[in-house]
């Protein structure tokens, strides 16, 4: 069975046109508008949906406020979608439709999968110059003015149903890539693939929630150049850019008026059949090698909390 990744996310939310402007700003194509909801997609098709709150077609929400409310999976072939079937038919909420089987997982969260409707696209990052290989002669390195995410690269989810929700996906074929033991469960959707499309953790209160959603980009350079537009707009840095140890992606992470952060990312590890999971505990330095707290002013370029006189300007500017 092949699940090949995000197909389409829904969320519910309280102010429509600062959602309207977010993603617009966010690199996302707005494709349809009325009256009842904005639908957005990204540069491979995936779709980015956004609905008032109050919609009665939306399945239950998971926490208060705005949020996420339901992530379709896409899958491969007809097969994997009675393979599916099979294992969510004793799920509550169970149910099918325009080719899609739907139920609610033990955390509470809308799931469906389908046959995936994401395009095939070309997009190619900046090569890198290592010590042992050029890759880019005679050949700057782009700058991007701002972001075009290629597609949702994968959610994470609060819970307090670790491992009944973690053994839901693992039904549906997904595979443990790390964990921090008895805490947080990193879930990719097929043996070979991106390090993980599904984050799982259950913090010490044990509630369920959305923490964030990931939109791939190119390349580093990318993550950047976002950010910095990102910046510019005057939307919110949660924090980044950085690294991160256990998957090694770049990241910047926003504040998202649709509910909870938002993440550029790039340049993740990609596993194979052969990955063995791995085991950390928890803390600061396992979530970033580095980070920069408060973000990037998209002017000076500069870090918005330096210390005192490190004010963006350079060094031969006038004082």
């Amino acid at each position: 069975m092949s699940i090949l990744g995000i197909d389409r996310i829904t969320y519910g939310v309280e102010d429509l046109p600062a959602c309207r402007q977010f993603f617009l700003d966010w690199g996302l194509r707005l494709v349809r508008e009325d009256a009842s909801g904005l639908n957005f997609e990204s540069l491979n098709g995936c779709e980015i949906w956004i609905r008032l709150i109050a919609d009665p077609a939306l399945p239950p929400a998971f926490e208060a406020g705005a949020t996420l409310r339901q992530v379709i999976w896409g899958a491969e072939n007809a097969a994997d979608i009675a393979t599916c079937r099979d294992r969510m038919s004793g799920q509550p909420g169970f149910h099918e439709g325009d080719g899609t089987v739907f139920c609610t997982d033990p955390n509470g969260m809308g799931v469906g999968v389908r046959l995936s409707r994401k395009r095939p696209v070309e997009v190619k990052g900046v090569p890198v110059n290592t010590w042992d290989h050029a890759a880019r002669i005679d050949t700057p390195a782009p700058i991007y003015p701002r972001a075009e995410p290629v597609e949702v690269g994968h959610v994470v989810f609060f819970t307090d149903t670790l491992e009944a929700t973690t053994a839901f996906y693992e039904a549906l074929g997904f595979r443990l890539s790390d964990r921090y033991p008895g805490r947080g469960h990193f879930l990719r959707c097929s043996a070979r693939g991106g390090h993980h499309d599904l984050f799982l953790l259950q913090t010490p209160d044990a509630k369920r929630g959305l923490n964030h959603i990931a939109f791939t980009v190119r390349d580093i350079h990318e993550v950047f150049g976002g950010g910095l537009h990102i910046s510019r707009c005057g939307w919110e840095t949660q924090l980044g850019p950085g690294r991160h140890p256990i998957s090694s992606a770049y990241f910047w992470y926003f504040r998202n008026p649709a509910g909870a952060l938002v993440e550029y990312y790039a340049d993740e590890d990609v596993l194979t059949e052969a990955w063995q999971p791995r085991d950390f505990e928890p803390g600061p330095t396992v979530f970033a090698e580095w980070a920069v707290a408060g973000g990037l002013d998209g002017n000076t370029r500069r870090q918005k909390t330096g210390a005192p006189g490190q004010d963006g300007r350079f060094l031969t500017d006038k004082r």
